[in-house]
């Protein structure tokens, strides 16, 4: 009975909060309007209501819509705050400095945008906004050159429409580190007032909220044309190549056909796809991950005889990559499939020039494809891994821009994200189209197609099936539920998944690896992140991993089969990830 009153106490209470709002002079038209039609619905209400949206690593992503659990002007100004506070506390020199904002076509993005930069003028910060929709790794490109204190780029990345999302990177323009986030959840913590966000006056907007200049976006180009590796092959073929490439009504639109024109390569663009729409009328969802986001692409790619087309999606941090396969037919490469062939064509052709550094790094999260490791082995170059997010990537630069004891040349996740060059610190799906354009072009000339290359890959080293399941939670309990799920695998960690030995396991909440021959512990590596996912070591170089997503309500499965063929792969990974889901469900 007890528990029945408290359930119901806390309904009352958030009827209460969304009565609160709503008779606040301060809350707009919209969110009355919105907020009265669902005041009756009791589940609606609690999912607005029943919690705060969480302030992760990666800054915060939410569903749009008024309450204090949704992506809304309210709480996009509360964190503005709390990263204004915190900007305060790194001394006058840090405010001067300034924050850049960026923005990309979802809705309300730019009601974000220029909400975040008056409460940065009303704290007298200078707030340098893009003229229009520009992606993540431009966001980050400005952060360095303009010596800013942070930057802020809305965006919900690939997510559904209904998405929006506030993220904040470092003056070193990678995504904020996790010991300044903790701060700054701090001080957004201490704002209970959602609607009191304070405002700034004419003059501090006039003085303290600007363009950011023009020639940022010139100087950008100008350094990733420096990082073209096959500049005869695009002289060649370049001018006749038949590629497809679609923005997905996202921010790429223009800075990837403006590099790719700077280069020389011809592109044909799905027009009806470059046009900003924040409905993303024409795809179900707008991730490039998947082959049906660019099926309006493979339409056109039929008509004009092309055999590769790419897309990016509304933030411009992710690259898709559909080919034609050796039976004429396209087929979509995976995240890791892309990072395998760009990694493949970046150490080739850096070795062809006698321009590999002898202190060469290649970095990868380590839920990415286990065929990075003998590509890598093979240059003698050094391969670190990182936990899921580019951020850590962007750290390993850091660090070795101040030690020299590795110089970066690539760098990239299974979820379509890579970086060649440290002019950015997070995915750059600019470059990566560069690049994969320039890679085309390259295997061109030798009378190769990509899809050919990656099966001389697999020749090479033994084929590497790579693939990722996600299951849903629902509801205010998500992530608490998801970090059940993977705490329970580390209870009595299996032995054997199926028919496949476990050779060890991998806790990454505690950085510790146990040998699963002798249950010897030892440490993954020296003041590695922390982040809850259990991981399996399997005989033959595979992997199983399990962690909660960090940006959407899901349960992310990795699987990294190695077989001798494809045809063994594919039964393999089948009975392993049925053997992987009655595993969960015991626990």
């Amino acid at each position: 009975m007890k528990k029945t009153t408290e359930k119901i106490a806390d309904k009352n209470k958030e009827l209460k909060i969304l009565k609160s709002w709503l008779k606040d002079e301060r809350l707009c038209l919209e969110a009355k309007e919105e907020l009265k039609a669902i005041e009756k619905d009791a589940e609606e209400v609690e999912y607005r209501f029943g919690g705060e949206l969480e302030f992760g690593t990666a800054g915060m992503r939410g569903i749009i819509g008024y309450g204090t659990n949704m992506m809304n002007i309210y709480t996009v100004k509360r964190a503005t705050q709390g990263l204004c506070e915190f900007i305060k506390t790194l001394g006058k020199k840090a405010v001067e400095k300034g924050v850049v904002i960026s923005y990309d076509t979802r809705l309300k993005s730019d009601e974000f945008a220029f909400g975040s930069a008056e409460v940065l003028a009303s704290y007298g910060i200078p707030a340098y906004v893009f003229d229009d929709v520009h992606p993540v790794p431009m966001l980050s490109f400005a952060v360095r050159e303009m010596n800013a204190i942070a930057g802020i780029m809305i965006t919900a990345s690939h997510n559904p429409k209904q998405f929006n999302g506030y993220k904040v990177y470092g003056q070193d323009g990678a995504q904020m580190s996790v010991e300044d986030t903790n701060v700054v959840v701090g001080f957004i913590d201490k704002i209970s007032d959602y609607l009191g966000s304070p405002v700034p006056t004419e003059e501090q907007k006039k003085k303290f909220i600007k363009n950011v200049p023009a020639k940022v976006d010139k100087k950008y180009y100008k350094q990733l044309t420096k990082l073209t590796l096959s500049k005869k092959a695009v002289k060649k073929v370049g001018k006749d190549l038949k590629l497809v490439y679609t923005p997905v009504h996202g921010s790429g639109y223009i800075p990837v056909t403006t590099i790719l024109k700077k280069i020389g390569i011809n592109t044909t663009v799905v027009m009806e796809q470059a046009t900003k729409d924040f409905e993303f009328s024409t795809v179900e969802v707008p991730n490039p991950e998947f082959k049906e986001t660019l099926a309006m692409g493979i339409g056109l790619a039929n008509k004009i005889g092309a055999n590769v087309v790419f897309g990016t999606d509304p933030d411009c941090d992710r690259l898709g990559v559909v080919v034609k396969n050796l039976d004429g037919e396209f087929e979509g490469l995976s995240g890791n499939q892309v990072g395998i062939l760009l990694l493949d064509y970046v150490l080739t052709r850096l070795k062809e020039d006698n321009k590999l550094p002898a202190n060469a790094a290649v970095v990868k999260s380590f839920v990415s494809t286990g065929m990075a490791k003998p590509i890598c082995e093979k240059f003698g170059v050094k391969l670190f891994e990182t936990p899921v997010g580019f951020k850590f990537i962007g750290e390993k630069i850091k660090l070795w821009e101040q030690d020299h004891s590795h110089e970066f040349v690539f760098g990239f996740e299974e979820s379509c994200g890579y970086l060649r060059g440290t002019h950015a610190r997070d995915k750059d799906a600019v470059v990566a189209s560069m690049l994969t354009a320039e890679m085309v072009c390259y295997y061109a000339t030798q009378n190769k197609t990509v899809y050919q290359r990656l099966q001389e890959i697999y020749d090479e080293f033994g084929y590497i099936l790579d693939c990722n399941i996600s299951i849903p939670f629902k509801g205010l309990n998500a992530m608490k539920e998801m970090n059940k799920v993977v705490d329970s695998l580390k209870v009595c960690p299996a032995k054997k998944i199926g028919t496949a030995k476990v050779v060890a396991v991998r806790d990454y909440s505690k950085n510790i690896k146990i040998d699963m021959k002798n249950e010897k512990q030892s440490e993954i590596e020296k003041d590695f992140p922390v982040t809850n996912c259990f991981y399996y070591e399997l005989e033959g170089g595979s992997f199983i991993c399990a962690r909660p997503s960090g940006t959407e309500p899901k349960l992310k499965i990795y699987f990294s089969v190695r077989e001798k063929d494809k045809k063994t792969a594919t039964k393999t990974l089948e009975k392993l990830q049925i053997a992987f889901k009655q595993l969960i469900s015991q626990k």
